[in-house]
């Protein structure tokens, strides 16, 4: 419970800013120590089956595509992480209105995000500092 609580702040917006997750001179980027595209291509793959298992959350993605879907959130993170990629698709207000996304399912969304995370035994700074930087979203997924 108790870390699914960090989560949920930091997701809130209550854990380092974008400005404090980018590398200082001679450290690596988050995007080089998830392990690149292909580490963060792996991740969204297992992510996307878990959302399309969940039963909590999987009629959001009913009428997905799944692969266009996962293109995007990888394009997204490695964006978000420092990477080279370019994130082209909606911007998160204007992909998510009138879905009614209310907090519970936001939140089965970053279990089934963490248990991917966890599956690919991601360290617990580079975990947080990911949610972080996908956190400043939530106020434009929930509730539109």
């Amino acid at each position: 419970m108790k870390k699914l609580m960090l989560v949920a702040a930091l997701l809130a917006g209550c854990g380092p800013t974008a400005s404090e997750t980018k590398p200082s001179a001679g450290t690596k980027s988050l995007y080089e120590r998830l392990g690149g595209k292909d580490a963060i291509t792996a991740v969204v793959d297992d992510f996307g089956n878990n959302l399309a298992a969940d039963s909590r959350i999987n009629a959001f993605f009913a009428n997905t595509d799944l692969p266009h879907l996962k293109a995007m959130l990888v394009d997204q993170i490695c964006q978000a992480t420092g990477g080279p990629c370019v994130y082209k698709g909606k911007d998160m207000k204007t992909a998510h209105t009138g879905m009614n996304i209310k907090d519970d399912d936001f939140n089965a969304l970053v279990e089934d995000l963490v248990k991917s995370l966890d599956k690919f035994k991601v360290g617990e700074q580079e975990k947080k500092e990911l949610l972080s930087a996908l956190g400043g979203m939530k106020g434009d997924i929930v509730g539109h």
